[in-house]
């Protein structure tokens, strides 16, 4: 049985000799600059060809040479590598020794490679980095809090630039638009916590005591934390986006240049707005919980009359009052997230977008974190 030779191997591997002179790099090349070959070199060209650069000062950049001479062939591969190194140095290059194929491949690859994107390729984070941007946001999270600490205990010097306009349009925009939203969403979960529950409780006879559980979950937990996704969605995210076109567009440097505090105008507002709107917000969300409860119920046969009687005996002032500061907390944090994704927000178009996004994840995920660690607080305290 006769071999037959492999034509991507025959001519040779591919192989680079990186030499480095008083008068610049020269990188010779030599084999087969296929596909097959080329991976063992990418990264050791594409080094040695942006260090030329970077260790050169910026009027004397070094030269760098490619030598071909030795190359037998070279595919698509083989030039988008002679390109990109041709690219990643940002002197003089030149090269030479290329046979009559190689170059027509290079002249056929060229017109590609430069409609390529600039830059340096995407590297997935690694998970010390992602840790360590994870802990950058709590510490810019808590720079933030510092920051608008600091514009509260000013505020008394600088109310002309807490303008009652800014408040009452974001109470408007915060609290008085998001009311449809929140009694269309508290009914539905009241129907759903109802529908839940009663069908194992009428196995045992207890279908009464629906309403305590479902009156407690909303008072308690639910009420308060769904309003909070709802604020985060809704405002949370038009916050950041605010603020983060403003940013944009240079509008805060313009704030500063004239002496304007933004925290005080552009945060402050918008905070006063969700920590006010949350406990009515709240309320609402819970009463039309209360209200779709009842409708499950008195469907099943009890009297609305007695649905509101376990309702009374179930939940106590405390209760209440315990859900009605998580909504004050949870606003806080909800606004003051959203404002500090406005105020980080980057350059470019999708800066905005990404801005609005970080509200949203960072504000929900933040009330659900909170609301576990007030949980425990309360079952700890005997609330």
């Amino acid at each position: 049985m006769i071999a037959v030779p492999d034509p991507i191997t025959a001519a040779g591997p591919a192989r680079v000799k990186i030499e480095i002179t008083g008068n610049g790099t020269t990188l010779s090349f030599s084999g087969a600059l296929n596909v097959a070959g080329i991976a063992p070199l990418w990264h050791r060209v594409q080094h040695a060809a942006s260090n030329v650069a970077s260790n050169a000062a910026a009027s004397t950049i070094s030269p760098l040479t490619i030598d071909l001479a030795a190359v037998t062939s070279c595919d698509t591969a083989g030039a988008a590598m002679l390109l990109q190194a041709e690219r990643n140095h940002s002197g003089p290059v030149t090269i030479r020794g290329a046979a009559q194929t190689v170059e027509n491949v290079l002249a056929r690859v060229r017109p590609a490679a430069e409609l390529a994107p600039q830059g340096p390729p995407v590297v997935p984070p690694s998970w010390h980095a992602v840790i360590g941007s994870t802990m950058t946001a709590f510490g810019d999270g808590f720079v933030t809090l510092g920051e608008v600490a600091t514009a509260m205990v000013r505020l008394p010097g600088r109310m002309r630039m807490f303008r009652l306009v800014d408040l009452l349009r974001a109470m408007d925009e915060t609290g008085v638009q998001a009311i449809p939203l929140v009694v269309l969403l508290g009914t539905l979960i009241g129907l759903i916590l109802a529908f839940q529950s009663l069908v194992p409780m009428q196995r045992y006879g207890a279908g009464i005591y629906v309403a305590e559980l479902v009156s407690l979950g909303l008072v308690r937990e639910l009420g308060p934390l769904l309003t909070a996704v709802v604020l985060a969605g809704r405002s949370g995210s038009a916050f950041a986006a605010e603020i983060g076109t403003m940013k944009v567009n240079q509008e805060l440097d313009a704030l500063s240049a004239m002496g304007v505090d933004s925290m005080t105008m552009l945060v402050l507002p918008r905070l006063s707005a969700a920590v006010l709107m949350m406990p009515v917000l709240t309320v609402l969300m819970e009463l039309a919980g209360l209200l779709g409860m009842t409708l499950v119920l008195t469907g099943s046969g009890i009297a609305p009359v007695i649905v509101m009687h376990q309702v009374a005996l179930a939940l106590r002032p405390r209760d209440l009052i315990g859900g009605l500061c998580k909504a004050v907390l949870f606003g806080a944090v909800v606004a003051l997230i959203g404002c500090r994704a406005g105020l980080s927000t980057g350059v470019g178009p999708r800066s905005v977008g990404r801005s609005a996004t970080s509200a949203v994840v960072g504000g929900i995920v933040a009330t659900i974190a909170l609301d576990g660690l007030m949980a425990v607080l309360f079952y700890r305290l005997g609330l």
